[in-house]
């Protein structure tokens, strides 16, 4: 049910790669076989050691206190929004917490039945021509700005939104945060974001840059 607690139980796959692979008879696979194998393992790989790295510095910001949202509650979200989340921000709702840890203000809750969430966001702020479909707000920046994630690429680019020296084009409210999300949690992580102020004024620092998508997205 919506605002039911869930205790988090991050799952983290194997990473030691068999000489064998599934389907070969427990014969050694083809090297092109192997080689893709291993390419498909080393991903999830790096995703899981991604989200242990996000959870322990969740348990930091909060204490441990964080409630995960139930393999129920992302499907219902799903049904709801009419679109899948990307694999890594499925898991990090299910395995890390429902909302509540994250850079500055923090991701907002995945679904529930009381304040703000990201489907209730997203139902509110998804309009033709000002906000694009599949794109999710996931965290509220405050001022109108949002941190949102395109849900419809697969490597789930993070956005910015911040329409506040917007007129009339929406699609100069845009921006590129991160290529993907698992950039953005790692830029998150090492303190080096554009909402930190450190990392603003370092030489080398590349903030958020126009989103080359925004106009076509959004017509």
């Amino acid at each position: 049910m919506p605002g039911a607690r869930h205790r988090c139980q991050p799952r983290y796959v194997l990473t030691n790669l068999t000489r064998c692979v599934p389907g070969a008879g427990g014969r050694r696979a083809p090297r092109s076989l192997v080689s893709e194998a291993n390419a498909i393992v080393i991903r999830v790989t790096d995703h899981d050691e991604l989200l242990i790295r996000v959870a322990e510095r969740a348990m930091r910001q909060t204490g441990g206190d964080l409630s995960c949202a139930t393999p129920e509650q992302v499907k219902e979200a799903e049904a709801v929004l009419g679109f899948a989340l990307p694999p890594l921000l499925a898991r990090l709702y299910r395995e890390v917490g429902n909302g509540g840890f994250g850079p500055d203000h923090q991701f907002l809750p995945l679904i529930g039945s009381e304040g703000r969430t990201v489907v209730s966001a997203y139902r509110e702020e998804q309009t033709p021509g000002q906000w694009p479909t599949g794109v999710l707000p996931v965290l509220d920046w405050g001022c109108g700005m949002y941190a949102a994630v395109d849900c419809t690429d697969a490597e789930a680019p993070v956005l910015l939104f911040e329409p506040n020296a917007v007129d009339d084009d929406w699609s100069h409210a845009w921006f590129q945060d991160a290529d993907s999300l698992a950039d953005w949690l790692r830029t998150w992580l090492a303190d080096a974001g554009w909402y930190v102020e450190e990392a603003m004024d370092s030489d080398d620092f590349s903030g958020p840059q126009p989103w080359s998508q925004a106009e076509r997205r959004l017509a």
